[in-house]
């Protein structure tokens, strides 16, 4: 009896289907999860999606259990909530978390599966990754208490900066965007909303997570002397100009990179992977993380629903994915 599922592949730049799997028989430390719902990371799976990742980042933009290669067939994501319907006793019935791709069920360790809080929803914990990235960016920053910061770019990974931004005393945040319909999530999380030209200046902090070059411009702008521009955003194949005349040696200002891809030095001797995610889950018992979903599909219409996310037909920030599996599992 073989254990089946349906899976999300991407056969080719720009066409996406899905396709049924068979699941390889559980061990002992393996557990089964139906998947509740899965999370479109939108930034980077679009740029899969178009058959951006460039070859030298093939290797490092590996999601952790991505079948195929880049540019294509590829099953990626990492956006996952499911129920464990095998596996160690403490585990079954427990709703959680995991980094796979966009399919009904699937076959991990039981160790790569995180448990969601009780006060948590099913479909708020696909923001897990998003939060997860948050926090990392903010333990590379290491903002202080009174910092005046702006976040560039009122996406999912900028949004959810800007939320956690929130929680600091007496820390000034404005969330900056070139789109007007993105003050009404920054009031959701409870942060200031700004148009790109209407910014407030002198900043000890800027995070930057556009992933445009006007952004990136702005964001410098934006900085008091000696102010550090951190840069998540994901640029993959395109080349961006980068304006360090005028201000920015005179300045003194800093230009860092942060990525979720390895945990910040400033916590990576006491603070795991593991540890980092599990941080993420319980900042979502907050419900203004909900504005950080703004549309839904059913999994079989996640093809033609991808096509147009990365068309950029589909604007909004997380686009949920429900399925629809027996509690039974399927067996052929």
């Amino acid at each position: 009896m073989e254990l089946t599922a349906r899976a999300f592949w991407l056969s080719s730049p720009g066409h996406g289907v899905i396709r049924d799997v068979v699941l390889p028989e559980p061990g002992d430390d393996d557990v089964v999860v139906r998947t509740l719902c899965s999370g479109v990371s939108r930034g980077t799976e679009s740029l899969v999606f178009r058959g951006g990742v460039p070859e030298s980042q093939h290797s490092a933009m590996r999601a952790p259990f991505q079948d195929g290669e880049f540019p294509g067939p590829v099953k990626y994501g990492y956006l996952n909530v499911g129920i464990v319907e095998e596996g160690p006793q403490h585990l079954v019935g427990r709703t959680v978390f995991c980094l796979y791709p966009h399919q009904s069920r699937y076959v991990v360790p039981a160790s790569a599966v995180t448990p969601v809080p009780d006060t948590v929803p099913a479909g708020r914990a696909v923001l897990a990754g998003t939060v997860e990235t948050a926090v990392n960016a903010l333990w590379d920053a290491a903002p202080l208490v009174g910092d005046r910061i702006a976040v560039v770019g009122a996406g999912m990974i900028g949004a959810s900066v800007a939320a956690l931004l929130a929680r600091f005393p007496g820390v000034r945040v404005q969330l900056v965007d070139a789109e007007p319909a993105r003050a009404a999530v920054a009031a959701a999380l409870g942060v200031d909303f700004a148009l790109p030209e209407d910014a407030l200046g002198d900043c000890d902090l800027v995070v930057h997570a556009s992933a445009t070059e006007a952004g990136l411009t702005r964001a410098l702008e934006l900085l008091a002397p000696e102010g550090t521009v951190l840069e998540l955003s994901w640029y993959g194949d395109r080349r961006i100009s980068v304006p360090l005349g005028e201000a920015f040696h005179s300045g003194r200002l800093v230009l860092r990179g942060s990525q979720v891809g390895r945990v910040s030095e400033a916590r990576r001797s006491r603070r795991s992977f593991a540890d980092r995610l599990a941080l993420s889950l319980e900042l979502l018992a907050d419900p203004a993380f909900d504005a950080l979903v703004t549309g839904e599909c059913a999994f079989e219409d996640l093809p033609k629903a991808m096509a147009r996310i990365a068309a950029g037909e589909l604007p909004g920030l997380c686009h949920r994915v429900l399925y629809d599996t027996p509690a039974t599992g399927d067996r052929a």
